[in-house]
């Protein structure tokens, strides 16, 4: 019996979204998930009074006023300015690359100083490059060189990359890196957006509010009862992973994953900043995170994270799709596939096989429920 205009499968931001528009528009929904919580990626766990984001950083930023509205419509946003910071042999590094960042590495103090010694390493891995009769990059670690020169790379890219990968850099396609931004001010605000912030309350908040007034089933799996749940819908926005819908037809598509090791600590402040990148390969994991910071906190305790950067199987969480030219020729076979089933809705990250930030992600979902209901 069909008893809902909309099964969303997958609480996350995109599914929350799009069920808060449809349901403004008069259509019945029902949001399920298989994890203990909605929220997705972006979910925050209260602990000792610190909002904990359970799955990595997520600092909300965006250069549409109409998206930023949207949000505070729901929660009220801090004022937190993402500063990261990179650790290389025990020295701190500004990110993104910026005069601090440079004084810490040459000791300049103009831009001049600083363009002029970035120019130079540049110059010299083009020539050292048309010496071996390379004309074009051939992976990222030549790519990032040819950008950014020998010193930038070999401290604050290679290690952090190929951790994150899984691959030396010389292994992995020069598309993804398609430019390295670097400024010569002294601006250690790492997104140029000009609204940024962190729900006061943590993202929880923000999705339990897009979802107020709509029927949600938790710990619920669409796979384990597929035909039930086919049967109440006239339609189904999916945003799981979409070769897991189409039982892998056409093979796997590859993913990394990450794994998150939560650490609470009897001292009021670990580390001084939210995130601080470990850039070594020494260090099995990327970076820090102490949670407190991203809301001023001052609690007695703190919590940090460490995030590893892992390999991709059945039994893991999937979040960065490895989107090279072997993935992107499955996931089309996938899309194609998608096309011919007028009941079926995918979006979101999995659903898309693509990285989005969090206001494409919020505007996607607006487009797509305007799209469906002709408004």
């Amino acid at each position: 019996m069909v008893k809902y205009d909309y099964l969303i499968v997958g609480g996350g931001l995109y599914g929350a979204t799009f069920a808060y528009c449809a349901h403004k528009n008069g259509k019945r929904c029902l949001v399920i998930d298989k994890r203990s919580h909605v929220g997705g990626n972006i979910y925050c766990e209260q602990v000792e009074g610190i909002n904990v984001h359970k799955y990595g950083a997520h600092i909300f930023h965006t250069d549409d006023r109409r998206i930023w509205n949207f949000v505070n419509s729901f929660v009220d946003f801090n004022r937190y300015t993402n500063s990261p910071l990179a650790n290389y042999q025990g020295k701190m590094y500004n990110l993104p690359f910026n005069m601090n960042t440079f004084y810490q590495m040459w000791g300049v103090v103009s831009p001049q100083e600083a363009n002029s010694i970035i120019e130079e390493q540049k110059a010299e891995v083009i020539s050292e490059m048309q010496a071996e009769g390379i004309n074009a990059p051939r992976n990222l670690e030549e790519q990032a060189l040819l950008l950014v020169g020998k010193d930038i790379y070999e401290r604050l890219i290679k290690g952090y990359t190929e951790k994150q990968w899984g691959r030396p850099a010389n292994q992995l396609p020069a598309s993804i890196i398609k430019r390295i931004p670097f400024r010569l001010t002294y601006n250690n605000n790492y997104f140029n957006d000009p609204y940024q912030g962190i729900p006061k309350d943590g993202y929880t908040a923000l999705t339990n509010n897009l979802l107020k007034d709509i029927d949600v089933q938790i710990d619920t799996n669409y796979f384990n009862n597929i035909p039930y749940f086919q049967s109440i819908a006239e339609k189904i926005l999916f945003t799981g992973c979409i070769d897991e819908y189409f039982e892998y037809k056409f093979g796997r598509l590859d993913y990394r994953s990450l794994k998150f090791e939560h650490i609470h600590l009897d001292i009021d402040n670990y580390q001084g900043n939210a995130v601080i990148n470990y850039n070594e390969a020494k260090y099995p994991f990327t970076r820090i995170i102490e949670h407190k910071h991203f809301e001023f906190g001052k609690q007695p305790s703190t919590i940090i994270t460490k995030e590893y950067p892992q390999e991709y199987t059945p039994s893991d969480e999937p979040y960065y799709p490895i989107n090279d030219e072997k993935n992107l020729k499955c996931f089309n076979k996938y899309k194609l596939l998608a096309e011919k089933d007028s009941r079926v809705i995918f979006g979101g990250r999995l659903g898309q096989y693509a990285y989005f930030d969090m206001d494409d992600t919020i505007a996607s979902a607006i487009l797509l429920t305007k799209k469906e209901l002709s408004i």
